[in-house]
This record gives structure tokens, sequence and C-alpha cells, in this order.
């Protein structure tokens, strides 16, 4: 037999095995949204882990449930779980690794659909986490599942991941996982991670990203009498003005040759996340009015993400600057500048060993030409790169990008079943070769 018509006979394998699991991938998506693992604050993290435990024993994978104690947002109340399943081939080789998010964010309003009922309607399953990225995750597994099942003594090792807090960073998550040497490139080779980025499309990376809180100080007085005290929201109101006349302008002429979609993405951008000024906001059954002060202190936290042509300290530098020259035009401004976190960008090469094997295997899978992209926001792609030294990672998944977070959020059953097959072929492309 030819190599090619080898590879051919192990793909229609494949495809079939797939196909005969699409009830069983369609049921797996619906248990993950039945469970509301919603982040902030950590709910139902140790159900989820212990629900991908018991299917994965079943099909042979070693199972290990770690908690990331001490973590941020880590407490008895709401540990932050993580499950790795591994499976060994019947001979050495490499492993695969697949990695997905268990947390979702919250449902917002808006919903026709319950984001909890994981309903299925015109061939979509709707529900908070459906597309970001439940479905990649179940479409992760049924690949696995079904690669084991033709192939039973594959080389190498397979491996997949259920990991806490992508949603808020991703440090209950992969960043403590790599930490504890679990993405090191010792002991994983390859890492596809099912976000939501279009079936045929590859994520080799995402921006960077400077999340910072700055306050403005003022001084408290009777709110009949403001020229005795200094207001803090207006002097982060020059903060803000500043802000719209030289910062915005000038990211918007920042552009890079990465292939960020969307297009808007591809300029430096900066949200102001939130904005706190004045007496804190009571509580929902207060009936009385505010008293009258003049506001002592004023916040914002920023979120601010760069391109690969830019250096953290740059983008610091930039915002310091700002600052500084808005207390040089007003009398007595102060303001304190608190750096929260920062992550630079990162993108695989389109050399890699895994690009190559996903872009093959969307070829074959879908008949169609792969497109490269780079994700607008970071994913854990960051911490394996970061912390854990391994470069040969990618974001590939079935849904679609612009519906994260949004309400009635869905991922298309065929889409599902098509990325299954890309990543069963990428799977054997990387276990087997193309011999």
């Amino acid at each position: 037999m030819t190599e090619t018509a080898e590879l051919v006979g192990r793909q229609h394998a494949l495809t079939a095995e797939i196909a005969s699991r699409r009830d069983d991938l369609v049921a797996l998506t619906q248990d993950l949204i039945r469970i509301p693992t919603l982040n902030p604050p950590g709910d139902f993290y140790q159900d989820i882990c212990e629900y991908l435990a018991r299917r994965l024993e079943k099909s042979g994978f070693e199972v290990k449930l770690l908690r990331a104690v001490g973590t941020p947002g880590d407490s008895e109340r709401h540990p932050r779980w993580n499950v790795i399943c591994r499976r060994e081939g019947g001979r050495s080789g490499p492993c695969v690794h697949f990695n997905s998010h268990i947390d979702v964010v919250s449902t917002g309003a808006g919903w026709t659909f319950d984001p909890f009922g994981e309903t299925v309607s015109d061939g979509k399953i709707y529900g908070r986490g459906a597309c970001d990225m439940k479905g990649g995750l179940a479409a992760s597994i049924v690949a696995a599942e079904a690669f084991v099942a033709v192939f039973p003594e594959y080389p190498g090792a397979i491996e997949i991941s259920g990991t806490a807090d992508e949603e808020t960073g991703g440090y209950g998550g992969v960043a403590w996982l790599a930490e504890q040497g679990y993405f090191s490139p010792e002991r994983v080779q390859h890492v596809i991670i099912p976000e939501p980025l279009n079936k045929d499309r590859i994520c080799l990376g995402h921006r960077g990203v400077m999340w910072a809180q700055i306050k403005t100080h003022g001084r408290i007085a009777h709110g009949s009498m403001p020229f005795l005290g200094d207001c803090a929201v207006r002097h982060m109101g020059a903060v803000i003005s500043e802000m719209e006349t030289s910062l915005f302008p000038a990211l918007a002429k920042k552009h890079t040759a990465m292939p960020v979609v969307p297009d808007g993405a591809r300029q430096s951008t900066m949200n102001i996340n939130s904005l706190h000024g004045g007496q804190t906001e009571p509580d929902p059954d207060f009936t009385g009015f505010p008293s009258a002060c003049v506001p002592d202190e004023a916040r914002m936290v920023i979120d601010r993400r760069y391109l690969i042509e830019e250096k953290a300290e740059e983008v610091r530098e930039e915002i310091i600057s700002l600052l500084e020259r808005v207390k040089a035009e007003r009398k007595d401004f102060r303001y304190d500048f608190e750096e929260l976190w920062q992550v630079s960008p990162t993108m695989t090469s389109v050399d890699a060993p895994v690009v190559k094997a996903v872009e093959r295997g969307i070829r074959s899978a879908l008949a169609c030409e792969p497109v490269h992209v780079v994700s607008p926001g970071t994913y854990d792609q960051k911490h394996i790169d970061r912390i854990g030294r391994l470069k040969d990672c990618i974001a590939y998944g079935p849904g679609i990008l612009d519906l994260a977070h949004q309400p009635d959020e869905y991922v298309g059953i065929d889409d599902m079943v098509d990325s299954a097959k890309v990543m069963a072929f990428a799977l054997d492309d990387l276990l087997h070769g193309r011999a």
C-alpha cells in the first residue's frame, strides 16, 4: 500500500468512527453546558472535573484532579479544581495535549434560550459556554476517543485537560499547572487549545495585555462648599480628557503585521474597564439619599491590548507620561498607578509541527485552505509559552469567535463534528506521521 493510500485509509476510518459518535458528541456538549461553571466566582469546578474524570476513565485515561491552592480566587467555598487525563499508547512517541477551560462568563441579559438549558435547535446547541468553549472541549474528547478506538496501539501519549479560570486570567488553571511542570516540553510536545476561532482557522497566538489601575486623590469637604475640598472625580475627568485627546488617536495609528482578527484589532486598543468615584454604591434595598460630600478618591481600571511590535515597558510608560502631563497642568493633582497584570504577545511559527498537522487536517477534512489568525484577546497559550516554555501550541476549535460572551451563544453541531475530524487527523499526523 502506498503512503497516500495508507493515509487516506486511516482518515476514512477516523471519519466513520467520528460520524458514529455524533449523538454522543451532542449529548456530551449538553452535559457540559448543564453544569453552570460561572466565573466569577468559580462555581461547580469540582463537579465538571469529576464528570470529565468519569468519562475519560472509561476510555482508558489515567486521571488527576488537581486543586490550585492559594491561587487568585481559590477558597474553600470556590476551590480552583483542574483535571488532567493521560492515556499512554503502545510504544514511545510524543505527547499531544488538548487543553480546554471549564469556566464560563456570566450570562447577562437578552437570552431567548435558557443559558444552561442546553437547547438544541436548527442544528445548533445553545447555552452559556456552548461556543466558548465547551463545544470545543467535547469535540476534542470525541476526537481522542475515536482515535483510540481506531488505533488502540498508537505511539506516544494523549492528554486532555479541563482547567480553571481562563476567563479571569488562567492563574488558577494553566498558569498553576505550568508552574508544576505539567506543560514542560519534556512532558508534552504539542498542544491544541480548542477555542472558538472558526473551524477553518488556526490561531497562532494573541496580542499582549496590560491591566492597570489609576487612582486620583482629592480632599473631602461639604458638597455645598466644594471650594473647600478637591474633587478627585474632576481630576479623573481630566485624565479621561487627555486620553481622548492624545492617547486614543495615538493607539489608532499603531498597526501590526500579526494576522489579528477582526480587522479592528490589528491596531493597539484600550478599554476603560471600570470607573468609580465618591461614595460607594448603596445596597439594592437602600431607599435613602446620598450625603453631600466632595469625592476624595476616584479609581479607574484600564485594559490595554498591545501588539508584538510594542514593548511592555513602552506601554506602561505611555500611561505614566499621560498622567504626568495632566499633573503638570492641574493644581494639586495626585495619582497612583498600579499595574495589575501584564502578558506579552505570543505567536507560534507557521512552520511549527502542530500548525502543519492541523493545516493538513483542515485540507483533508474540510477540503479548503486553512487561514492563519491571531486572537485579539489572550487565552491560555500565554502561560504555556511563558511559564511552560512550550512553543508548539495553537488554538483550534469549533464555534464562531464573535458569539463568545454573547446572549444566545451557540455552537453548530456540524462544526463540532468537522472540528473533531480535523483534530483526529492532526492527532494521527503528529503521532503516526504521514506514513
